[in-house]
């Protein structure tokens, strides 16, 4: 309710302390996810902090909300992020107001358990997205905007008639009551395909999962700096959370019959996106298109586990660990890569890889986080991106080999295509258009440090990451197995 409240505030004070405002309710926001992670027991399984009042008894809507290790871990990327994406650019006040209210939506997303509650809350990211897309982006923002519009509302009205036919066969929304009847079969026969097949095409599009992403790199390249680290830190993370709170749980058969399409599925993220990546001069799509690759890596977790039933404790609770290691150390690294990006169009006017060179020279401080980000994205061990990944590959290889193996070409693809955009834009003779080019401003520097610290901080000590969410990993992996 905070963020909500705030976006009215902002209707009610000078449109010029837009910012400041928006970003003292982000403050109050994150006091809230602390003060939640303070009570919340790390030792004990099931949701906790439970609330529930009844709402629409007719349809089995009930105003119910809770947070396990997911969620928190969830609830405090967002608390993370949209307050880096506040400090990245100016923004006046409307833009503000629909940044508060998409914030409003994630957290509703991430901790309603009943389907109707977080259907809205999943549904009203999606407004505030679109209109700051259409409204404040790039160039070809209207094209854009229309797609990423069509494809997630498309996906959306897919889910949602899946759930209907669950309703009618089951008489539930309840996501804990879905789930423990998903053990033995939530539906038969072709109704049981038809839900799993509208679920998982609403959050297949969502995450982006090949071949629903082609959305993606048109919607990240014309959103401004702000709304591409939000749409990549933190709204892709709705549809990985989705397909660990609700497709895998629910359709548990189902997922180990067409396992082996789903993995094929994670490795053509995994190792198209990045070829795609190499391909593009636009800087923007090239980090896009990295996005797709990295959340490939999630996925390959997520149906390696869910689509074996023989895998050991161990390496069931090791990939599902390295995927939400990786949800949260996506959502930081992507969102900082996409604001450094925004620095080097802010001072060049452009974002293109040719347009720059020989940026170590005027710029060392800018270039050296940059290559901070870089690295952590590509996963080098001391960074936050390595944890993920190494515990996705170490569970997932030992329960889904082959399919793993192949995952390492995508590895090798992101290292080149990150080591070519470094050559191009740090080394060489400096570019004559970048002949003026500031380092780092001070209110720079206050705003990607502590993020790239994080980094750090994860890639050496993750322990304090891992405590959220290890009684939840438990959990699941005896629910997949």
């Amino acid at each position: 309710m905070v963020p909500l409240v705030g976006a009215l505030a902002l209707f009610t004070a000078p449109a010029r302390n837009a910012r400041p405002i928006a970003l003292s309710f982000n403050a109050l926001a994150a006091l809230d996810a602390l003060v939640l992670w303070q009570h919340f027991d790390i030792r004990a399984a099931g949701l906790q902090l439970v609330e529930q009042h009844t709402w629409i008894p007719a349809i089995g809507a009930e105003y119910l909300v809770g947070i396990d290790g997911l969620s928190l871990l969830l609830v405090l990327l967002t608390s993370l992020i949209i307050p880096f994406a506040f400090l990245a650019q100016k923004m006046d006040r409307g833009f503000c107001a629909l940044m508060l209210i998409m914030q409003s939506a994630l957290y509703g997303t991430f901790t309603a358990q009943n389907f109707v509650l977080w259907f809205l809350f999943y549904e009203m990211s999606l407004i505030p997205a679109f209109l700051l897309i259409k409204i404040w982006g790039g160039e070809n923002r209207d094209r854009a905007a229309t797609k990423f519009f069509l494809y997630t509302f498309l996906g959306s009205v897919a889910m949602l008639l899946g759930f209907l036919g669950i309703y009618l066969a089951r008489g539930s929304f309840d996501f804990v009551t879905l789930a423990r009847l998903g053990k033995n079969g939530l539906l038969t026969g072709n109704l049981a395909w038809l839900a799993f097949a509208g679920i998982f095409l609403g959050l297949a599009v969502k995450v982006p999962l090949f071949p629903f992403h082609t959305w993606l790199p048109d919607a990240y390249e014309s959103a401004p700096t702000g709304v591409a680290m939000v749409l990549t830190g933190a709204l892709s993370k709705m549809g990985v959370y989705g397909f660990v709170r609700l497709l895998l749980p629910l359709f548990p058969n189902e997922t180990r019959i067409i396992g082996p399409w789903l993995l094929a599925l994670a490795i053509c993220s995994i190792v198209f996106a990045p070829l795609a990546a190499w391909a593009q001069s636009d800087l923007k799509r090239m980090v896009a298109y990295l996005s797709v690759n990295h959340l490939g890596y999630c996925m390959l977790g997520l149906f390696a586990v869910a689509a074996s039933p023989i895998g050991a404790a161990i390496d069931t609770q090791a990939a599902l660990s390295g995927v939400f290691m990786q949800i949260f150390n996506h959502g930081i690294t992507a969102a900082a890569l996409f604001y450094l990006v925004g620095l080097l169009e802010q001072r060049r006017g452009l974002r293109g890889i040719g347009d720059f060179g020989g940026l170590m020279q005027r710029t060392p401080l800018l270039c050296g986080w940059m290559s901070v980000a870089m690295f952590s994205s590509l996963g080098l061990p001391g960074l936050n991106g390595f944890i993920g990944e190494f515990l996705i590959f170490k569970g997932s290889f030992a329960i889904a080999a082959s399919f793993t193996t192949l995952a390492v070409i995508g590895l090798l693809v992101t290292a080149i295509v990150f080591m070519r955009a470094m050559q191009a834009l740090f080394s060489g003779p400096l570019a004559e258009n970048c002949s003026a080019f500031p380092d780092l401003l001070p209110r720079e520097k206050v705003t990607i440090i502590p993020v790239t610290l994080l980094m750090f901080a994860i890639g050496v000590a993750p322990q304090f990451a891992f405590n959220i969410f290890n009684t939840t990993v438990v959990q699941m992996a005896q629910l997949f197995g």
